[in-house]
C-alpha cells in the first residue's frame, strides 16, 4: 500500500507534466466518440463556481465573492454539450468571471479550433462578447433569465454546466477547496471528471452473452 506521502509524490509527478490532464482528455474523445459525436467539440457551455477555502490555502490566491458570500476561490469551466470537462482555471473567489473568462477561453478555443459557440449567463456580457468574436473568432451567446422568472427555473444549455458542478461537490475532495496550489485544485477537478468518464464507460459496455 502506498504511503501518503508516495501517493502525493505520485499525484504532484502527474499534474506537473499535465498527465492528469492528458489521460482525461483522451477519456472524453472516447466518451463523445461512443455518443456519435466528433471527438472535437463544435459548442460549450462557460460558467463559475465559488466554493470555501480550507485554512491551508493562502490569501494570495483566495478572496471574498459577494455576490455569494463566500471566502474562498472560484471554478471557472467550460463544458461540452455532453457536460464533459473542456477546460477550467481556478481562481481566487474575488476574480471577475469576465476576467477570467478571457483567459479561459483563449485557452479552450486554442486547445479546440473547432469550438464556435459557448453558451453563458448574464454576467459574462459586455465586451467579453465582442472579444470573443475579434479575438478568439467565438460566439458567446448570453442566456439571460426573463425579469418575470420567480424561483429556480431550469434554463436552456445553463443546466449543462450546473450538473457538472453538482458532481463536483459530490468528490468528497471538492466540497471544499483543500489545495495549497491552484495547480493541484485543478488536476483535482480533472481526476474527479475522469472517475466519472471510466464509470460512463463501464455502464455502457456491452454486457457478455
Amino acid at each position: 500500500m502506498l504511503t501518503n506521502n508516495r501517493a502525493y509524490a505520485f499525484f504532484r509527478r502527474w499534474r506537473d507534466h499535465a498527465l492528469v490532464k492528458e489521460f482525461h482528455d483522451r477519456l472524453r474523445s472516447g466518451i463523445r466518440e461512443r455518443e456519435g459525436r466528433d471527438a472535437e467539440p463544435t459548442a460549450g457551455v462557460i460558467d463559475s463556481q465559488s466554493v470555501k477555502a480550507d485554512a491551508v490555502v493562502g490569501s494570495d490566491s483566495r478572496g471574498f465573492d459577494g455576490g455569494k458570500l463566500v471566502n474562498g476561490r472560484k471554478r471557472h469551466v467550460v463544458v461540452d454539450t455532453l457536460g464533459l470537462l473542456l477546460g477550467v482555471m481556478v481562481t481566487a473567489a474575488d476574480t471577475g468571471d469576465r476576467a477570467a473568462a478571457q483567459v479561459l477561453l483563449g485557452q479552450v478555443a486554442d486547445a479546440h479550433h473547432r469550438l464556435a459557440l459557448v453558451w453563458a449567463d448574464g454576467g459574462y456580457s459586455g465586451p467579453l462578447v465582442e472579444y470573443c468574436l475579434t479575438v478568439l473568432t467565438l460566439v458567446l451567446t448570453i442566456v439571460k433569465r426573463s425579469d418575470d422568472m420567480r424561483g429556480f427555473v431550469v434554463l436552456p444549455k445553463r443546466w449543462i454546466v450546473e450538473r457538472l458542478f453538482a458532481h463536483l461537490m459530490r468528490t468528497r475532495r471538492l466540497a471544499r477547496d483543500f489545495e495549497r496550489r491552484t495547480t493541484s485544485a485543478e488536476a483535482m477537478i480533472y481526476w474527479s471528471m475522469t472517475l466519472l468518464m471510466t464509470r460512463r464507460l463501464a455502464r455502457s459496455r456491452p454486457q457478455p452473452a
